[in-house]
């Protein structure tokens, strides 16, 4: 968290000598292939959910941008238990993405995630009782923009914290989540 904080800090500070035409808004919206990772969850699917959101990205050079986002995410698994079906979790999520730009259009992009769970939804247990509020990942993948302001990302979150929040459970569970999304810089 401390560190996540002082990359936040050090980016604000380095960002005020930008011009305000170096700094675009924009909306997106795609699609999460999502799963829960770790101790037995080898009987847990993934499940298609969605994702949307608002993004700003804060050009620092021809090459390189900060891309901060704002992002609805839904995400969970499907447990192949009749009685207990798909875990829905629902998190808002905070990734300050990276962007390196390969080329004017195509860009290599990763930067951390912190996620906030607001509710869950499935099964016969109240799984927000049994998950921790907040988590972490760390996200990567390829973006390619266009000149009339549309934009495609294909990403992969790594959840690299542990989800569950039960005293005495042993087991350590992560999020895995693979997204699609379409946006638009205005």
């Amino acid at each position: 968290m401390k560190k996540l904080f002082l990359v936040t800090v050090i980016a604000v500070l380095g960002l005020s000598n930008i011009n305000a035409q170096d700094i675009k808004f924009g909306v997106k919206a795609g699609l999460n292939f999502a799963s829960i990772t770790g101790d037995n969850a080898k009987d847990l699917d993934p499940i298609t959910s969605f994702n949307f959101g608002v993004m700003s990205e804060i050009k620092l050079s021809d090459k390189f941008s900060l891309q901060p986002e704002l992002i609805y995410s839904g995400q969970g698994a499907d447990t192949n238990v009749a009685s207990e079906g798909s875990i829905n979790l629902n998190y808002l999520n905070l990734p300050l993405i990276g962007k390196y730009y390969v080329t004017e259009r195509f860009s290599l992009e990763a930067g951390p995630q912190i996620g906030y769970l607001l509710s869950t939804k499935g099964g016969t247990l109240d799984y927000k009782e049994l998950l921790k509020q907040i988590d972490y990942g760390l996200n990567f993948g390829v973006g390619y923009k266009l000149d009339n302001g549309l934009n495609f990302t294909a990403r992969y979150n790594l959840g690299l914290s542990d989800i569950n929040d039960v005293d005495g459970f042993t087991d350590k569970n992560s999020n895995g989540v693979f997204q699609l999304s379409v946006g638009f810089f205005f």
